[in-house]
Parts: structure tokens; sequence; C-alpha cells
């Protein structure tokens, strides 16, 4: 362990020292990022006992799958907030606060034109839709149901409008302060779920307000401070929206449209099939295994946050020879990790019964599968954002076009062979082909023919 200590610190110490104020900048993301996601991760997993305690396993498992399925509707956004974020970057890179402006004042007047009559709209239906057949579940009170899936798709949309202020955040190399946001809505939504616990009986439609009111008011404060403060150069104003500027955001939009469809597909699905086809308990059961594994990927997650922006800024500057350093360091990095996750394979069994008692039960193949899911998802994490900072999308949407069709076509096959839960992680390993063999071949030719062209030149101040 203190071998991998002293390698972790190696790593930030080159990512300092190269690259000028750039890597800089991404180191001081990276070491307050440890801190915040640190907390990020001991809150995270204490509020899944504080919210098996105040629920059952089964009424957790709907609330997981309802969340996720509002979450499909994240597509609407057209790939607006992915654009943005490299647009604005590069606005930043050129000092154009005016163009910057324009940008995030146009994306939030899209976002809201097109999330809050989606949010009407889906208010309306939700009343008229069999939730016991479409979830092969019990519902005891339809109109309690009802009720909770329009907590949630209220949430959702005014959260997704609202959350543009973190790609703001992003594009300006400041992943921390994103996770800072993240953190204080955990410790909010952990506050009020206590009090829930010492003052009600548990049941979905308090479980629904107490999750979804916390981040609203923490997102809410982030949108009015910053955007007086620090980004009051960049606020967005009524005035300052011009849709002219519509083809630069959708130009990389379209192509971020495509590819998050079949994320939604892919990431978002996984807790509706579960439930459908297994039950909600299994439901539980998966996510403590993935909140479990997660943590190694938010540590991931931690160091990878500002590379994607990073990039943007180095292509900007013409300063190839800084993103294939970045690369090289960021693939030891990820030899690090990979040290790691059977160590946790191992602990798992001891670790949930002291996390979550004798309420769930994980089988050990389930964990090994979404062990190896989480290490595919971060090796190609390194390429794909190194494509994405390029604005290079072409093949990955191409791919993102194949990949859900992939994704259903194994988690069906499986599932029939009785392969259970694990099916579907299979699936998602075998469907994430972009990540694992097309970005790294696509970035060695890319950025191979960029270093000949500029003769390893780095432009960085």
């Amino acid at each position: 362990m203190s071998s991998f200590v002293q390698r972790i610190r190696q790593f930030l110490l080159e990512f300092n020292s190269q690259g000028g104020e750039r890597s800089a900048k991404a180191r001081r993301n990276v070491f307050w990022m440890l801190l915040i996601k640190g907390g990020s991760i001991l809150t995270g997993l204490l509020l899944v006992p504080i919210t098996l305690n105040y629920v059952d396993n089964e009424t957790y498992g709907i609330w997981l799958t309802l969340s996720s399925m509002v979450a499909w509707f994240s597509f609407f956004d057209i790939g607006l907030n992915q654009g943005l974020r490299n647009r604005l970057a590069e606005a930043f890179a050129h000092e154009d606060m005016v163009l910057g402006k324009k940008y995030v004042s146009t994306t939030y007047a899209l976002l809201t034109l097109i999330f809050i009559p989606l949010m009407v709209i889906l208010l309306l239906i939700i009343p008229h839709i069999d939730w016991s057949r479409l979830l092969n579940i019990e519902v005891g009170d339809p109109k309690g149901f009802v009720s909770a899936v329009a907590i949630i798709i209220t949430y959702f949309s005014l959260n997704f409008i609202l959350s543009t202020i973190n790609v703001v955040m992003l594009a300006d190399q400041r992943p921390a302060d994103a996770a800072l946001r993240s953190l204080i809505q955990q410790l909010v939504s952990i506050l009020i779920i206590y009090i829930l616990t010492r003052t009600t009986q548990g049941d979905l439609i308090k479980l629904c307000l107490g999750l979804c009111i916390a981040p609203l008011l923490v997102v809410g404060l982030f949108n009015l401070t910053l955007f007086s403060k620090r980004y009051k150069a960049i606020a967005p104003r009524l005035k300052e929206v011009d849709f002219k500027t519509v083809p630069d955001l959708m130009k990389l939009g379209i192509q971020f449209f495509i590819i998050q469809i079949a994320a939604v597909i892919q990431f978002q699905m996984v807790n509706f099939l579960i439930i459908r086809y297994f039950g909600p308990d299994d439901v539980t059961e998966y996510n403590i295994a993935y909140k479990y594994f997660g943590i190694l990927m938010m540590v991931w997650g931690i160091f990878t946050a500002p590379l994607w922006t990073a990039v943007t800024d180095a292509i900007a500057r013409k300063d190839y020879d800084w993103v294939r350093k970045a690369k090289d360091r960021y693939l030891k990095l990820f030899g690090l990790m990979a040290l790691v996750a059977p160590l946790m394979l191992v602990l798992s069994h001891p670790v949930y019964h002291i996390w979550v008692g004798d309420k769930v039960s994980v089988g050990f193949w389930l964990s090994f599968w979404v062990m190896l899911y989480n290490m595919v998802f971060m090796y190609g994490t390194i390429y794909v954002d190194l494509l994405n900072g390029a604005g290079e999308l072409k093949v990955q949407a191409i791919a993102s076009c194949i990949s859900p069709l992939v994704f259903l076509g194994v988690a069906y096959g499986l599932y029939k062979l009785g392969c259970g839960i694990p099916s579907i992680l299979i699936a998602s390993i075998v469907a994430n082909f972009n990540g694992f063999l097309l970005a790294p071949l696509q970035y060695r030719r890319l950025f191979q023919t960029k270093l000949t062209e500029s003769n390893e030149s780095p432009l960085d101040p």
C-alpha cells in the first residue's frame, strides 16, 4: 500500500512539473477534489444505510429505478451542455467574455424552452401509465406512486437547467468547485433523511421529497452566488441570448446528442431492466455493489476531471505534446488503480456486512462483474476524454448508434441463458467497445499526426 501511495504522489508531482500553468491548475483541482470527493465518498456511503433505515429494500429499489428512468429524458438537451463546455473553454482560452456570455445565456434559454414544456407534458402523461405493468411490480397506492414520479420529474427538469453552472465551472477548469456542490447536496440530503427518520414513517413520497429538495436548493444557491461574483462577466441575461450562436454550440452538440442517447440506454436502463426482470430488491443489491466499487470510480474521476477541458485548452494553443504526456501519465495511474480493484473484491463481503448489515446480501459474482465493468469504463475514459476535449466525436457518434443494439442484444441473450443480473453488466462491458478499442486507435491516429505537424513544440506559457 505504501508503494501505491508513493506512486500516486509521483503522479501528482509529474502532473505539475510539466505543461506550465495548465498542469499546475489541473494539480490544484486534483488536490482539492481529493479532499472534496473523499467527503463525497463518505457521505454517499453513509446515505445508503440511513436511507435503508428509513424505507425497506423494495421502496429504495423503486426510488433508484424511477430516478434513473426520469434521467432518460436528459437526451432532450440535444448535446447543448457538452457543446457549451467545449465552446466556453475556447472562449476562456481566448479571453472572449462577450462571446462566453452569449454562449451561457443562449444555453440557459434553450434548456428552459426545452425542459419546462417537457416537464408539463410528462406531468400530464404519468397518471395514465400502468406502472404495475411497466415495472412488473405491485403498486399498492397508485395515486401516491404517481405523486412520487411527479416529484422526481419536477426536480429533474429544474435541476437539469440549473446544473448548467457545473458546465461553466468545468469549462473554467474548476471541477473541484463542481464536486463541492455535489458534496453539499449529499450533506443536506443526509440531514433531511435523518430528520425524516426521527419524525415520520418511511414511504416513497417522503423519500422522494427528501432526496430531491436538497439538490435544488444547493444548485440554485450556486447559480445565484457564482453568477453574481466570479462569473458575473458571463452571467446569463435575456438580452444576451443570441440564437446565431446555436450552430456553434450544436456543431459538437449534435454528435454529443447521439452519444448521449447511447449512454442513456446503456447506463440509465440498468435499474429498469433489473426491476422488470428480477425485482426491486435486486435493484438495491446491484446498487450496493455499484456504489462500493464506485469508490474506485470516484477516485479515478478526481484525477480525470481536469483532463477534458485541459485538452481543449491545449488544442486551442496547439500544445499537442502536453496531450501526449498527459495520456502517458493517466495510463500509469490506471495501472495502479487496477491493482486496487481485486483487493476491493476480496474485501467486499465483510465491507458490505459492516456497511449495510444483513439488510442486503450481495453475491460474489455480481461484485466481480461490477468491478470489471468499472475497470473497463475507467480505461476507456482516458481516450474518450482526450478525444472529447479535442472535439473529435465522429467515430464515437457512429459507435453510439451501434452500441445500444449490442447492449440490448447481448443482455437479452445472456438473460435467456440464465446468467441473471450479471448478464446486464457483461452486456455493458461489450457495448463499451468504443472506449477500450476504437478510441485508443483513433487517438493514436489523430495525435500522432498532430505531433508530427507541430514538430512536438509545446506552446503552453
